[in-house]
């Protein structure tokens, strides 16, 4: 796995022999998550389905934030702005904590229904004191000070900090340029407890009632729920200059140490036309827009397998095309495998070959998680000549790391598109006006697609 960390490609080497932890960092639900968010979701569920796959026990944490994230990160310094959770209140004419409600059910069922399921799903305003109790051990450590803003962490106790994103410091912005707090000891320096603004949530502590910064929120949880020491951090790339180099600021101060062994992080999803997803924009798509137009939103987790996590991919409505008649294709496939009940004897040739298409998954999933490299493998499977009830273990087998739900439907039970749809329409319609040459060809066209079609007269 690329190692942010380190900056170089590593082999995992668990903490304790067998088990992995794993920290992702997850939504701020001031707002819908859009399919670029669950772009980067779903890489961390292929992260833990491969560890499960090559049998480590593996527990999966991600943070939900509700509180504290400002919108001044966006701009590089991320002490600036407003609550983003009070932004969204703002907009929806609902109070910060309806806002968080409707917006965590937003995102939980848009990864239900991609597969995607973390171990645990953490808010941050569910563990306040945990981030308190972090404070105070950095606090007793010497590495904070306070203004009356509030609480800092003094990154000139940290030598080390610009080291994990590359960071050239001596080109910051200067200490007049700064206007969130004039105090500040350092332009990079960053709260960890806010009490200088007032805003909707606020909770007393030992240096006044007000907030947690937003990075705090993740050092803590992570520790809670996986100790001072874990395997796995993960996140976007957006993440590594700030959010998470103050994560590690933050475990050198409390523990003297980083607190996970491994840092990974994903690129981005595009949207068409390689823009950003962005409500300004207009051109934000979630994964209940794509099932209001008949996609199964299983499409989608399919066209994410094949880009690689490191480098992120451009999204279509065409390449969601083309990956729904291929998903379509696969599941028919199966059926197809599931339904032969003819018993061909297994030749010692095509014994191992069984073996070598294994052997060919699991090193692709080794080679720093190179899924779009491990679908190659599942097709090769799947047009190879052995035994159909093989290929439908094997492929139910590789299908615990796709997540795919490949046994979960019949050919049957193949979502119908507006184009299938049309499709099956305008055949009807040739069939009914005699013009069954022109059926014919649409029947085949529907077979190419995965459907296959039977006529009652």
């Amino acid at each position: 796995m690329t190692n942010t960390l380190t900056h170089k490609k590593e082999k995992l080497v668990p903490i304790k022999e067998g088990r992995v932890g794993i920290y992702s960092c997850g939504p701020t639900v001031y707002g819908d998550q859009h399919i670029g968010n669950m772009y980067a979701f779903m890489q961390w569920d292929l992260l833990t389905r491969t560890l499960r796959f090559l049998e480590y026990q593996t527990k999966w944490v991600m943070n939900i934030t509700d509180v504290g994230h400002l919108t001044g990160d966006n701009e590089g310094n991320p002490d600036t702005g407003e609550d983003k959770m009070e932004k969204g209140a703002r907009r929806e004419k609902m109070t910060v904590w309806e806002v968080a409600e409707k917006y965590i059910s937003q995102f939980k069922d848009s990864i239900e229904k991609l597969g995607i399921a973390p171990d645990v799903l953490c808010r941050a305003t569910d563990n306040i004191s945990e981030q308190i109790d972090l404070i105070k051990k950095i606090e007793s450590r010497g590495f904070t000070y306070q203004t009356k803003m509030g609480v800092l962490f003094d990154t000139s106790k940290f030598p080390n900090y610009a080291d994990f994103a590359g960071l050239k410091l001596d080109k910051q912005k200067k200490q007049e340029d700064i206007v969130d707090d004039p105090e500040k000891k350092l332009p990079w320096d960053f709260f960890l407890w806010v009490t200088g603004r007032k805003q909707s949530m606020m909770w007393d502590s030992p240096w006044g009632k007000g907030y947690p910064g937003w990075h705090i929120e993740c050092t803590a949880m992570s520790i809670k729920y996986l100790g001072e020491r874990f395997d796995i951090h993960t996140g976007g790339m957006e993440h590594v200059g700030i959010h998470h180099t103050n994560e590690v600021a933050q475990g050198f101060g409390a523990f003297g140490q980083v607190t996970a062994n491994y840092w990974l992080h994903n690129g981005w999803l595009m949207a068409e036309g390689g823009a950003k997803f962005s409500k300004s924009l207009g051109n934000i798509v979630t994964v209940q827009d794509l099932i209001k137009k008949n996609y199964d939103p299983i499409t989608l987790r399919y066209l994410f397998l094949n880009s690689h996590y490191h480098k992120g991919m451009n999204f279509s409505y065409g390449a969601l095309d083309g990956a729904q008649t291929a998903l379509n294709k696969l599941r028919k496939l199966m059926g197809d495998w599931k339904e032969d009940k003819s018993r061909e004897v297994l030749s010692p040739e095509k014994d191992t070959k069984i073996n070598e298409y294994r052997e060919k998954f699991t090193q692709a999933l080794n080679d720093d998680l190179n899924i779009p490299q491990a679908l190659a493998v599942a097709w090769e499977l799947a047009k190879s000549n052995i035994p159909s009830t093989d290929k439908y273990d094997l492929m139910t087998n590789f299908d615990e790391v796709l997540g795919l739900k490949l046994t979960q439907l019949s050919n049957s039970q193949l979502p119908i598109s507006n184009e299938v749809e049309k499709l099956i329409n305008d055949r009807n319609k040739f069939r009914a006006e005699g013009k069954y040459e022109e059926a014919d060809a649409i029947r085949q066209k529907l077979q190419k697609l995965g459907y296959s079609v039977q006529d009652k007269n």
